[in-house]
């Protein structure tokens, strides 16, 4: 029967032959990661602003609705609860809309931010990063060259 050959001790010697430098892999995932961690931080808050909007314009909807459904003496009277009400809905669901858009307004801003920033520093690593690559190409080029 044939037997499979083990590679362990050969990948040991090949990956051996071959160091890599994981500190600009370590760097970007932390860079990564405070990133997420801003994005996160931006959407959750986005979120409780929301829901506190969300909140305060039920409450505000169940007690105009407590106030419509009470009984009236006149049958005028209920189509005239019934108006205000829609015309306060109506002026309610304006402002609410428009403090919606002025948290996604706000979400844009401090995203496009975020990741402009991201994008600066990412540039400055890779820079960095071939610079060092390329001084440590002409150390070892003089280096052989002063070995000959």
């Amino acid at each position: 029967m044939a037997k499979t050959q083990d590679f362990t001790a050969t990948l040991k010697d090949m990956m051996g032959a071959f160091p890599v430098d994981t500190t600009a892999l370590e760097d970007a995932f932390k860079s990564t990661a405070s990133l997420n961690e801003k994005l996160s931080g931006v959407a959750l808050d986005a979120a409780e602003k929301s829901a506190e909007i969300s909140n305060k314009w039920t409450k505000e909807t169940l007690a105009k609705l407590t106030e419509m459904s009470k009984a009236k003496a006149e049958p005028a009277d209920y189509a005239k609860a019934a108006t205000d009400f829609a015309s306060a809905s109506a002026e309610v669901a304006a402002e609410n809309m428009a403090a919606f858009a002025e948290i996604a307004k706000k979400v844009q801003t401090e995203t496009v931010e975020l990741l402009m920033a991201a994008g600066k520093d990412a540039a400055e690593d890779a820079t960095a990063a071939v610079k060092k690559a390329t001084n440590e190409v002409t150390a070892a080029a003089k280096k052989a060259t002063a070995a000959k």
